[in-house]
């Protein structure tokens, strides 16, 4: 995996550090930060937008949908991962959507779907057309008010993925999460979403995780019923 920005201050790096180090393992054990941008001053040429208006505004990114484009803003990394840690923070400023998505070589691979009013972790319809389908792996209802920060995680070890919006964490493990993985990315459907402090890690399993694993809902578990969708919108996996 490569990545043109480079971390060049060392108090940055301190405090990323002590930041992991008082995180509790979940499905990952965090290793060497492979890119960190908190969005005050710079997207950075390697991000591709390619729909929505993207931009650093009041030391924060934030991302809008265009209505012209008839799609939700996207913008994303076009860099392969290995086993990884993608952490960011959020915050609803209108907008009815936003995801961390996950790619793989051809189509979707996983994602995050938030909306303010529910979080859902699932495995994604890689191309729409079958024979595969999305696999929701837990769905949570959520009260997200706008103006408000919160922390998305998502962790990637193997055949198996952990999602983790505020407190709302769930797994699921699926083959094709083996495969290449490409060009995370952050979507917005509607106006706006805000975004700061993003950090991707290296990762390895935690030794601990079938005890953590045990304390979490069993994929397919956690199904809360999920929000009315207006008519004509999009569904946050078709970003």
């Amino acid at each position: 995996m490569k990545f043109s920005l480079l971390l060049s201050a060392s108090a940055l790096l301190l405090g990323s550090s002590a930041l992991r180090a008082t995180e509790k393992p979940l499905l990952a054990v965090t290793g060497k930060v492979l890119y960190e941008n908190k969005f005050d001053s710079e997207l950075g040429a390697q991000w591709k937008s390619s729909k929505g208006a993207w931009e650093i505004t009041g030391g924060v990114l934030r991302g809008s949908e265009k209505p012209e484009d008839k799609h939700g803003a996207v913008t994303r990394l076009p860099d392969k991962l290995s086993d990884f840690v993608f952490e960011y923070e959020f915050k609803f400023e209108g907008a009815k959507a936003t995801s961390l998505s996950l790619n793989a070589a051809k189509g979707h691979l996983a994602r995050i779907a938030i909306t303010p009013k529910s979080v859902a972790i699932q495995k994604d319809d890689m191309d729409h057309e079958g024979p595969d389908k999305a696999v929701v792996f837990a769905r949570f209802a959520a009260d997200f008010q706008p103006g408000i920060w919160h922390k998305v995680r998502m962790e990637m070890v193997g055949d198996t993925l952990l999602g983790k919006v505020d407190e709302c964490v769930a797994w699921g493990t699926n083959a094709q999460f083996k495969q290449e993985r490409t060009a995370p990315g952050l979507t917005v459907g509607g106006q706006s979403v805000e975004f700061r402090n993003l950090r991707i890690s290296e990762a390895s399993l935690n030794p601990a995780w079938a005890e953590v694993q045990a304390t979490l809902p069993k994929p397919g578990e956690k199904m809360d019923a999920p929000p009315a969708r207006p008519a004509g919108a999009k569904s946050p996996a078709a970003q």
